[in-house]
């Protein structure tokens, strides 16, 4: 490979990060690319819910194209992707199963898969559910990227015959997500789109709390919460919130809430982007607990793990400035030195890089390009 690489992603969406965690995920890893002096050109469906909700339609950092229909973007774009020294497909593409396929058959130099949501992939995998990857899929990727780390790897592996996994976390842009010096306006504030797994939980850690504790105030930012959720008065709901004011939402806090879906706490080894952006911003952390949690943040020096609404209130009322400041720089410092976007990209052509020249043969496909 040159020293310089180009690189072709198709994902989720780069342009909107209205209802997903993709968007600025990609942004962080792109931006770290950018910087390193790569190519990146992201290609992304033209949908409806994007296109009325885009917060970064063209991005200063990459290439950023958009497609209606697969047949159009392999019949506009076959050559760039040909010619780059990587396509990437990622995870929730629309008809994904359907784009791997077509892109496969153009027998690009490098073909891989980014999952940003490896135990939601796995679990539908188990169900047969194909929404966006074929378990027969699998082994057509040079490497698998996986959201996940640790025992996640191993199962790709030896159980649905991936060639290569690698985790691939995401990340943060550390130039974007910093403390904003703004006074306190909430004690406790959450940032995640509405998902019924997670819900308990929110309900467990931040409304319970609110409850019990009607002197404070509290947040949750997000969209697709249902009408009928009992908010506690004190509970603030902002249904949208854009990159560009989440430094400003994270700072305004004396503690954010880091909530993790049912599959990625089943699977472990698996950080929310929110948890490393907060963490860059200086806000002290409350997380549900999961495997591989303590390997990123050590327990009571970085991060406070909670189980019960106990573990939430104990910290909203007794903890110290100085310490909920120790706290804060502690995780600070983990996320620059380990999760910026930097640090990721160079660990994601470190990979590239390091797989075999020449073309995969194994590459096929007899499956129709429709939808």
């Amino acid at each position: 490979m040159t020293e310089s690489l180009d690189i072709v992603i198709l994902g989720l969406s780069l342009s909107s990060s209205w209802g997903n965690g993709h968007a600025t995920t990609y942004r962080a890893l792109i931006r770290g690319l950018n910087a390193e002096g790569h190519r990146v050109s992201f290609l992304e469906r033209d949908v409806p819910w994007y296109a009325s909700n885009r917060d970064l339609a063209e991005p200063d950092f990459c290439r950023l194209i958009y497609y209606a229909d697969i047949g159009e973007m392999i019949e506009n774009h076959a050559g760039l992707m040909r010619a780059a020294d990587a396509v990437i497909v990622g995870s929730y593409v629309p008809s994904g199963v359907t784009v791997i396929d077509a892109v496969a058959a153009l027998r690009p130099r490098r073909l891989c898969f980014y999952d940003i949501d490896t135990p939601v992939t796995l679990a539908k995998l188990d169900r047969k559910d194909e929404e966006y990857l074929a378990r027969r899929q699998l082994p057509i990727f040079d490497t698998y990227f996986s959201f996940s780390g640790g025992d996640v790897l191993a199962k790709l592996e030896r159980g649905y015959s991936a060639r290569k996994a690698l985790a691939l976390y995401c990340s943060v842009d550390a130039s974007r997500y910093r403390a904003t010096g703004e006074a306190f306006h909430w004690d406790l504030g959450y940032l995640g789109t509405y998902s019924p797994d997670r819900q308990p939980t929110v309900e467990r850690l931040l409304i319970e709390p609110a409850r019990r504790l009607p002197h404070l105030s509290f947040a949750v930012a997000g969209p697709q919460y249902p009408e009928d959720i009992d908010w506690p008065s004190n509970v603030e709901r902002i249904e949208h919130l854009p990159p560009a004011d989440h430094a400003s939402f994270y700072s305004r806090q004396r503690f954010t809430l880091n909530v993790t879906r049912s599959d990625m706490i089943a699977a472990g080894w698996s950080p929310s982007v929110r948890l490393f952006e907060a963490a860059a911003c200086g806000t002290p952390i409350i997380s549900d607990a999961w495997r591989g949690l303590d390997e990123l943040f050590t327990d009571n020096r970085s991060i406070i793990i909670a189980r019960r609404s106990e573990d939430v209130v104990g910290p909203l009322t007794t903890m110290n400035p100085t310490d909920r400041r120790a706290l804060a720089s502690a995780a600070q410092a983990t996320v620059m030195q380990r999760h910026t976007g930097e640090k990721r990209a160079r660990e994601l052509v470190v990979a590239l890089r390091e797989l075999p020249e020449g073309i995969n043969d194994t590459r096929s496909t007899s499956q129709p390009i429709s939808a």
